[in-house]
């Protein structure tokens, strides 16, 4: 009875498993079907239809590497690097195999690199190599994003040096523009003590005028010592001649009589 129960409950072990392989290579079949279509689209170029097959076969099994990378492909011919850059990271981290890994880190450099994510790209092209020590396509691409990095890095610095310049200019042009001001104003400041000078010097010699007129004048008005001595004198003079005249001819009295 053990043995022929043990019998029994083997056979049913067996029935599920086999249902469960069945089931399982049904869903790898409807997966591998939608990768096979989306390959089809992506060789006739329609890009957009095969990304639409690709994520149906994602969604059924996110494990399917080869799901990951051929979205990554679709994805970058659209131009969209950064999603594309997503997908090759998730297909080469999944990739059980070197050499498809090496391929999806040398398709994430290339998608790093569009997007002008320099840096990672290089990095990306490395973990390649380590796969792929000899691949040359992957050691062509690494050179290149090196110089892409020089030349960004020189870039940069020329432009922070332009930007320097700017500011150093501008930073002169005040400086010019405060030392003409400074300029300007020591200029006005002279002028107007220029000015001020000059109205002060009118103003001494208009009051010099009024004081040598007021001079003038008073010379006229006054009567010098000598011309007033001599005035005095003929005054003087004038007076005596004038008693002369009055002694030599005294007028006569008129008597009057009393009318007493």
């Amino acid at each position: 009875m053990g043995l022929l129960q043990g019998k029994r409950m083997s056979t049913f072990v067996k029935i599920m498993l086999v249902s469960l392989i069945l089931i399982a290579q049904g869903q790898s079949q409807s997966e591998r079907s939608l990768i096979r279509d989306g390959n089809r689209q992506y060789r006739d170029n329609k890009y957009s239809d095969a990304e639409v097959n690709y994520r149906k076969a994602l969604e059924k099994n996110r494990e399917v590497h080869e799901g990951a990378f051929n979205l990554g492909d679709a994805l970058y011919r659209q131009g969209r690097f950064g999603e594309a850059a997503e997908q090759y990271q998730s297909a080469a981290t999944r990739s059980p195999d070197r050499s498809d890994k090496s391929q999806a880190f040398h398709n994430l450099g290339n998608s790093l690199l569009k997007a002008q994510k320099i840096p990672e790209s290089i990095a990306a092209y490395k973990e390649a190599l380590k796969l792929s020590p000899n691949d040359a396509d992957t050691k062509y691409n690494l050179e290149y994003a090196k110089m892409m990095l020089k030349q960004q890095q020189q870039q940069k610095k020329d432009e922070k040096n332009k930007d320097q310049q700017k500011e150093d200019k501008k930073d002169q042009g005040k400086q010019d523009q405060k030392s003409q001001d400074q300029q300007k104003k020591d200029q006005q400041d002279q002028q107007k003590q220029d000015q001020q000078k000059k109205d002060e010097q009118k103003q001494q010699q208009a009051e010099q005028k009024d004081e040598q007129q007021k001079r003038a004048q008073q010379k006229k008005q006054q009567i010098s010592k000598q011309d007033a001595e001599r005035i005095l004198e003929a005054l003087k003079n004038e007076e005596k001649n004038v008693q002369k005249k009055l002694h030599k001819k005294v007028p006569a009295r008129v008597r009057v009589e009393k009318d007493w």
